[in-house]
């Protein structure tokens, strides 16, 4: 599994115009982690957004990954309303849409209770353009893969975000 301020890496691959390799940090003390690569599962993002009580979509995300904007309830309550839904991770977006380099670190919160499913922070900037892209296309989710080894990629063939800086 992943260790604590590591990345993971997930491609979007449709809609094309957010085709690019996106960076995410898993949460720091619960969540499961990805023993799965998913070449092509839907992102699916949460109606209502903070996902933090019942979904209005929640019959899509069953089986596949939710996109959760940050705020309205703790990390791990967004995580386990995810799982109740059948979902198989949960990326969590900022709520402030200008972020583009600030990682939060995603931390159980004082319950005590356990979420299985990988949850990752996703930088609101990402997760803004990804759910513009979306909108704009009439999609109800986007195909991604997950998690994507940027080891193997070369650089030059990295397809990283215009608005983001490695």
């Amino acid at each position: 599994g992943l260790r604590i301020h590591e990345y993971l890496y997930f491609q979007v691959l449709s809609p094309g115009d957010i085709r690019y390799i996106f960076t995410a940090t898993p949460a720091k003390d619960f969540g499961g982690v990805f023993n799965t690569r998913y070449d092509q599962i839907h992102l699916v993002p949460a109606d209502p957004p903070e996902a933090c009580g019942v979904l209005n979509n929640g019959v899509f995300i069953q089986d596949q990954i939710a996109l959760v904007e940050r705020g309205g309830c703790s990390f791990l309550s967004k995580t386990r309303v995810i799982q109740e839904h059948g979902g198989r991770a949960v990326i969590i977006a900022d709520n402030a849409y200008d972020n583009d380099s600030f990682y939060i670190e995603m931390i159980q919160d004082s319950t005590r209770r356990i979420a299985d499913i990988p949850a990752l922070f996703l930088l609101g900037r990402d997760g803004y353009m990804i759910r513009r892209s979306l909108e704009q296309h009439g999609l109800p989710w986007a195909v991604i893969s997950i998690p994507v080894n940027v080891t193997s990629i070369p650089t030059y063939e990295m397809m990283q975000p215009p608005w983001t800086f490695w």
